[in-house]
């Protein structure tokens, strides 16, 4: 039998309030040890797996999880971990003693770290049969659930969302279809089943307007998104999938990272024509989309947006002080521009430095490209009295009010 070395690590209230960063490099740690033994012995690490996440929750029950990176990080490894053991070449009696092992935990998981684990369920059963016979297992508390909530009592069953998924892998879609209706209020995570039934009979037009029409005001619009995307993906529809819904679906934290997550995912689309997809998302905004344009090299694309609306101009300064050598031409705009937006009254706490570093970097640029005259007009442009911060911007470069601006040798 293998020793695990993260068993020791993972033990009950392993980690204190304060302990998320700590229980993040342990769960990174336990899924290389199980990634190390799955190259070697697939139904090892799938042993591992099972264990793995038995202690997760009661090893993080003391965490402070109120960032959502140690749920992000929980998630991910669940994720993880499903194929590992759905694929593990094991016969029915090991399987059917992880799978009670697992829904145990299951019950147990308090906090959630492991709740969504329910919406593989079928595919850790790995074959119909088994998957029938653990929906068998779990309807009649299910059937019980649901006639409650017809009567409008609260009721509650942590296996609702395994029975809808082992009903699914055994092909009892009717069945599923029928337990669906009986639900007077379904969330998303039990909706979404019924979605799948018609997109599985190849009717993905009727599976998004299952998921329109019966989706509560809980429902987000990027979750619809999300599915409608995917299952027009799924059916080669990817211009529809694309137009409709992709810009809805793919919303990251920045929008470097929006335009990343699309470009992955649609690999046909060049990065000018995507990024105008973006910009054309935004109507009124274009500066939204500066910083992404730069990464991309596209440095007239970026230069229209830099003036295009107000930009931060710290980005802006930070662009320029970047490209100051390679690109300066590019530099001279981006300096400039930041100084137009200070003009303007736009950025947040700028100091008299943000201002003296973004005139330096567009006298230098300037004087690197050759087009020193043009920026010294554009820069004596800023700087007119009729702009709602000239004033503070002349007194941060130390400029008397009607003196020309300085030039620098």
């Amino acid at each position: 039998m293998h020793t695990w070395a993260f068993r020791a690590r993972l033990r009950r209230t392993a980690f204190g309030w304060r302990g998320s960063k700590l229980a993040i490099e342990r769960i990174r740690e336990a899924l290389t040890e199980i990634r190390a033994v799955a190259r070697q012995d697939p139904a090892t690490a799938a042993e591992g797996a099972v264990l793995f996440l038995e202690k997760l929750s009661p090893a993080l029950s003391q965490i402070d999880s109120s960032t959502g990176a140690l749920g992000n990080a929980t998630y991910a490894a669940v994720e993880e971990l499903v194929p590992v053991i759905a694929n593990a070449p094991v016969g029915i009696v090991t399987r059917q003693k992880w799978l009670d092992r697992l829904f145990d935990a299951i019950q147990e998981d308090d906090p959630p770290y492991i709740e969504h684990l329910g919406d593989h369920w079928g595919e850790l059963c790995a074959t119909p049969e088994l998957a029938s016979a653990w929906a068998d297992q779990l309807l009649p508390t299910q059937r019980s659930v649901l006639r409650e909530r017809k009567r409008g009592t609260y009721a509650f069953f942590s296996g609702t969302t395994l029975c809808y998924s082992a009903l699914f892998k055994a092909g009892r879609h009717d069945e599923l279809l029928e337990l669906l209706a009986l639900d007077p209020r379904p969330i998303w995570p039990y909706l979404v089943w019924g979605a799948r039934v018609l997109e599985a009979r190849g009717q993905v037009d009727e599976a998004i307007a299952y998921v329109r029409e019966h989706a509560g005001s809980t429902t987000s619009l990027e979750t619809i998104a999300r599915f409608a995307e995917d299952a027009l993906l799924k059916a080669g529809r990817r211009a529809e999938a694309f137009n409709q819904y992709a810009l809805l679906a793919n919303q990251a934290n920045s929008n470097l990272a929006t335009f990343r997550a699309l470009a992955k995912k649609y690999p046909e689309l060049a990065p000018d024509k995507l990024l105008g997809h973006l910009i054309a998302s935004t109507p009124g905004e274009p500066g939204k989309w500066f910083a992404t344009a730069k990464t991309l090299k596209l440095f007239d694309r970026a230069t229209q947006l830099a003036w295009a609306s107000p930009c931060d101009p710290k980005t802006l300064t930070r662009a320029a002080r970047d490209h100051l050598s390679k690109q300066p031409d590019f530099a001279m705009q981006a300096a400039l521009a930041a100084l137009h937006w200070m003009s303007m009254g736009h950025g947040y706490e700028l100091t008299g430095f943000d201002a003296h570093e973004a005139h330096r970097l567009a006298i230098e640029a300037a004087r690197n490209a050759e087009l020193s005259a043009q920026a010294q007009a554009a820069i004596e442009q800023v700087l007119a009295a009729d702009r709602p911060r000239s004033a503070w911007l002349r007194g941060a470069l130390g400029i008397a009010s009607g003196a020309p601006a300085p030039r620098r040798q």
